[in-house]
């Protein structure tokens, strides 16, 4: 096979660490002089970033697989490539697979830990050959490459990888491997490199952040020096596993005025009995405690979650007890699904014995509760003022930016000739469950007045 033009297009699929892994896979074939295009038909190389958290996550990438199908009958020469945790867990399936002509069409598969051979095995593709490298690292933090990003305002930043917590329904232990932390310097260094490109808002991310550990630097102390950085910066972080949230964090998160007061903290049940099954090494009282000691320290701090309906013997006693405490906390928000066995955790050998119409009803209910308890906290804000960082121009208006409040609701509002960048205080006027709206209360930008 004739090598063609060095042309990607990447599609990424599921969480923000994916997003984080598509700029690193990016900056790796930049280095190659590989060049970057928006569409599928432009491209000498498409890869698709996947995930495996969800089975409705992967059926999309088998139907995306089926649609490139057809570009390879009319561009050879063309390879497809799989990347990431489907990459990881399905690999002998998407050999073999013949099913829509998927086996037929991956010539690449490649797993989160071996983003650095992708152009040789591209090259070992271009020969006749399948590119296949999805081997774990206890080591690769891909400390050492700086992603590759397009200006804007907002950026995630890689802190570790992987995940030691084995919860029984979750693949990510075994599509991303164990933890391993970056080093302290590395991510405030680049940190640093973003504010100077006039980057406003950065998310720390890692499946545990709060297990984050460079020698005798913490998640605390990381947080707190990144925040360090710039005062105007906000700072954001996902994920929190409540088992491991300390004290000294939350502390931390409500002295800085810049760390953002949202904290995404995933109970999943609200049976006990139920987080015992998932693994998930707390108890409803902690995760209880945890929030008064959340809401003491900062009694406007937003909180979302994760929820799963329909586990393995989940009983309607169970179901309500979810409800219950998801109305007690009160979230801001929630993402909400039901339950699906993953291949190789330790539910998949449970029974899986809630029939999926009792699943649907269960996570309906469930999110039909959170929506109206988002719709009244986002309506009790109408009539105030909110310091909002213009992000962007909203989706459905050129007339309009689109930016986030420090507690991660997205507002929309009339341009009156402010900036991307730029912080403002913006007086909400109306809400919905999701979104604010409103407009610019005082002409002052917040931001260089800091």
């Amino acid at each position: 096979m004739t090598q063609p033009l060095k042309r990607v297009y990447i599609e990424t699929y599921g969480c923000q660490m994916n997003l984080a892994d598509t700029e690193v896979a990016s900056s790796i074939l930049a280095g190659d002089g590989f060049t970057s295009v928006t569409t599928p038909a432009e491209a000498d190389v498409i890869l698709v970033n996947t995930c495996s958290i969800r089975e409705n996550a992967e059926q999309r990438v088998y139907g995306r697989l089926g649609e490139f199908k057809r570009l390879k009958v009319t561009k050879p020469g063309l390879l497809v490539g799989v990347l990431g945790c489907m990459a990881e867990r399905l690999r002998e399936k998407l050999i073999t697979e013949q099913a829509n002509g998927v086996g037929q069409i991956v010539d690449l598969i490649v797993g989160p830990d071996e983003y650095r051979k992708l152009p040789a095995l591209m090259e070992h593709a271009w020969q006749g050959g399948r590119g296949i490298a999805v081997q774990l690292s206890r080591v690769e933090t891909y400390d050492d490459i700086t992603p590759l990003r397009t200006e804007g305002i907002s950026a995630w930043i890689s802190v570790m990888r992987g995940c030691d917590k084995f919860c029984s329904f979750c693949v990510v232990p075994f599509t991303r491997g164990r933890e391993r932390s970056r080093s302290f310097h590395s991510i405030v260094e680049e940190t640093e490199v973003l504010v100077s490109r006039g980057f406003r808002d950065v998310t720390l991310l890692g499946q545990n952040v709060n297990s984050y550990r460079d020698g005798e630097h913490d998640f605390a102390a990381l947080l707190d020096r990144v925040a360090a950085v710039d005062e105007r910066l906000r700072v954001r972080f996902t994920t929190s596993h409540p088992q491991d949230m300390s004290d000294r964090l939350i502390e931390t998160i409500a002295g800085r005025r810049n760390i953002c007061r949202y904290i995404h903290l995933p109970v999943q049940s609200g049976s006990d009995r139920i987080l015992s099954l998932m693994a998930r090494s707390y108890s409803v009282a902690h995760y209880r405690n945890l929030i008064g000691k959340i809401r003491a320290a900062m009694p406007d701090a937003a909180l979302s979650t994760d929820v799963i309906a329909g586990f393995p013997t989940e009983t309607p006693d169970d179901h309500r007890r979810t409800l219950d405490l998801m109305q007690e906390i009160a979230y801001d928000g929630a993402f909400m699904f039901k339950y699906s066995a993953r291949e190789r955790t330790p539910s998949s050998l449970m029974p899986d014995d809630v029939p999926d119409a009792v699943k649907t009803a269960r996570v309906t209910e469930i999110i039909e509760q959170q929506t109206a308890i988002s719709a009244a906290k986002n309506a009790a804000h109408i009539g105030s003022s909110m310091e909002v960082l213009v992000e962007g121009e909203s989706r459905k208006s050129s007339l309009e930016w689109q930016g986030r409040t420090g507690g991660n609701k997205m507002v929309i509002f009339p341009k009156d000739g402010m900036n991307a960048g730029e912080y403002h205080s913006i007086r909400i006027e109306r809400a919905n469950s999701a979104t604010l709206f409103g407009r610019q209360y005082l002409r002052a930008n917040i931001m260089e007045a800091a």
